[in-house]
Parts: structure tokens; sequence; C-alpha cells
């Protein structure tokens, strides 16, 4: 069977990424939309970006109005900004939030009367301004990825759009900029990759590509995810982590994510948790289900990552998952209730919830039938 794999048309990584990306940022246009939001502003990185685009007279409008759940008022206030300001590429600086919103005003500009969530189950296929991202966190992968998550506010859901146009043309991973991200950050988006890569790898549409990388970024991961956690200036963790990211967004934008993505949405649009969280809090109870459908992927999972030695397949399987369990205790990923989340609003939604979660396709994705009923039962297990 033939599987298309896609990448972005060039990746720059590593120490001074952003430095030695010059040349091809000047390439893609004359005057850029820089997508960001206010913290980056507030952390300097929003100047270092700037800075390179003055050394090489490349013209700038800021759009720093995203927060960490982008909907769809943000993207129109942002395809304003970049027809009036007469731009002619944009450049995504921040988490996955920035990057998102970034696609989702290139999709519209191609097309500025249509409604966003008129894109829903429909892939966009025309062509649109170039894309460059510069990803501040280790975790979202969404420099490397076809699809964008914007919240359709007038119906409260988490709109999964996608389209191989929506890949940047540029990704800039330069670990500088992960060095900021504080503890909480830097927990939910390693975890975010890590579920990435898992989901990458167990699911049915995961190819011979896609399982290369997934499976280096879950050892990645497991390896220094941890320690770029607990001392944060450490910049070779970061280093790995970002290539993590990558590996991991690069290996689920070519093989889908599963049932934890399908299920994170909805808590996200619902109750404003962002993505990152959602996915931690999900992570471990959804993998445990899922392990029977998947056994042979999970015990394949364990033996790259040096966490067995003659171990049968359940037995290697059920390895790997205490392991991972064991990182996120690590990390302390916080619990609903840690999250302010309401419970008998969270309760009285499991229902929208789940059925939210099987309209998005990914919970079908999984090595696992997956009913709206088991998901009503997996939502209950986190309180």
């Amino acid at each position: 069977m033939a599987n298309p794999f896609l990448t972005p048309a060039k990746i720059i990584s590593g120490k001074d990424a952003l430095e030695a990306a010059g040349p091809a940022l000047a390439a893609l246009g004359k005057k850029a939309l820089i997508v960001t939001d206010s913290m980056m502003i507030k952390l300097g990185n929003l100047d270092k970006v700037l800075k390179v685009l003055n050394q090489h007279h490349i013209a700038y409008s800021i759009d720093a109005e995203i927060n960490s759940e982008p909907c769809d008022t943000m993207i129109v206030h942002g395809l304003k900004q970049y027809q009036a300001e007469h731009c002619d590429f944009l450049i995504a600086l921040g988490g996955g939030s920035p990057i998102d919103s970034m696609k989702a005003i290139a999709m519209m500009s191609a097309d500025p009367d249509r409604p966003l969530n008129s894109y829903m189950g429909q892939p966009v296929e025309t062509p649109l301004p170039k894309k460059v991202a510069i990803p501040t966190t280790a975790g979202t992968g969404s420099e490397a990825t076809q699809f964008t998550i914007i919240t359709d506010t007038e119906n409260d859901v988490k709109m999964l759009l996608k389209g191989g146009n929506l890949i940047p043309d540029l990704a800039i991973i330069d670990p500088q900029f992960t060095m900021t991200a504080p503890k909480g950050v830097t927990s939910a988006t390693g975890i975010d990759a890590l579920c990435h890569a898992i989901e990458a790898y167990t699911s049915r549409l995961a190819q011979p590509l896609s399982d290369t990388f997934a499976l280096s970024a879950v050892k990645r991961i497991f390896n220094n995810l941890t320690e770029a956690y607990e001392h944060g200036d450490n910049e070779e963790a970061r280093i790995q982590m970002s290539l993590a990211a990558l590996e991991a967004g690069i290996a689920f934008n070519n093989s889908s994510v599963t049932i934890v993505h399908g299920m994170s949405r909805p808590i996200g649009a619902l109750f404003h948790i962002a993505h990152g969280l959602s996915n931690a809090v999900l992570l471990e109870v959804c993998m445990n289900y899922i392990k029977d459908g998947a056994l042979d992927r999970f015990a394949d999972l364990a033996r790259y990552c040096g966490m067995t030695q003659n171990e049968n397949d359940e037995q290697a399987a059920d390895l790997f998952l205490d392991n991972l369990s064991a990182l996120l205790a690590r990390l302390n990923v916080p619990s609903l209730a840690q999250l302010n989340i309401d419970r008998d609003q969270f309760f009285n939604s499991l229902e929208k919830m789940a059925r939210d979660a099987a309209v998005s396709g990914s919970p079908a994705n999984t090595r696992k039938v997956i009913t709206e009923e088991a998901m009503i039962a997996l939502y209950k297990q986190l309180w």
C-alpha cells in the first residue's frame, strides 16, 4: 500500500537556528504578519525575531491578540489585519495556539467570505500564502502538521481543520525559545508531544515512516523530559525535547491521532483548558484502556526505549504503561478538580463530549473499537 508522507518544505533546527534562517525568511515575502501572543512580547522573544527581520529588511505587522484557546473571532481579526497591512506571508511565534491561528488566517485569506466552520470535514486544497512557524514550546508539533484546532464560538466546539497546504513552509526549531518555558508549560507540552508520538505509533493509520519518527520521539521524551522539567536551563535537554516535539508532529501528521485527542478537544472547548493539559489528564486512562487492542505496539515501544529484557508482549506492554504512569507522576499532572473544573457541569456534559469526540473522527483511528459509551466511562474515570 502506498503512503503519502508530508513534512514542512524546510526545517532549520538547533542552536542559533533563528539567525541561520534569515535568508530563508527573506525569500518568502516582503511583509509578514507576525501571529503571536502578549507573553512573547513580555519575554523578549518577539524582539529576537524582529531583530532578524530588520537585519534582512523584511517588513512586518504584529498581531499579538492570540490566547491559549484560539477561536474564530481571533482568526477574523487576524485576517483583517493581514489584508489591511498588505502582508504577503505569515510568521507564527509561540506555542500551538499562535501556530494554529496563523494557519487558520492563511486559510481564510484564500477565501475571505467563507466561514471558518465550513471547512470542518473539508480538507483545504487551495494555494495559501507562505507560512513560517517558530515554536517556543516543545510539545504541540503544529510546526510540522497539516492540522489546526480553532474553537467555533457559536457551537462551543473545537474544530479540527486539515489540509496539506496548512503545513508551514518553514519551521525554525531554535531551543533558545523553549528555555523561557515555565515548569507547568514544559510538563504539559512535553506530555502533549509524548501523546502525539504514542498515538501516532498505535494508530490504525500508522505507516513505516511515521513509525520511525514516533519511536524516536517517544525515546527522546522518556530520556529528556524530566530533566527539561526539573532543570529548565539544561540546553541539551531543551534541544532534545524540541527535536522530539518536531518528530512527534511529523509522525502524527502522517498517521493521525487517536482516542486521547478525540476526547481532549471537547474538554478544552467546554472548560477552556489548554490542549496539552487536557491531553495529559487523559493519557494514562486512555492508554490503559486501549492496551489490549495494540499489545504488540506498546511492547515495541517498551523494547525500543530499553524498558524490557526477555518479557513477552503483554509483560512488555505493561512495563511501558508502568513507566508512563511513573513519568506522569514525576511531572505533576493536575487532576480535573485541581484545574477548577466544576464536577456537576462536567458530568452533565458527558454525552455531548463523547458525541463531539466521535464526530471528530480521531477515536476511530484507535486499534480498538471505541464507542461513545466507552468514552463516557473513561471521562468518568477522570474523577
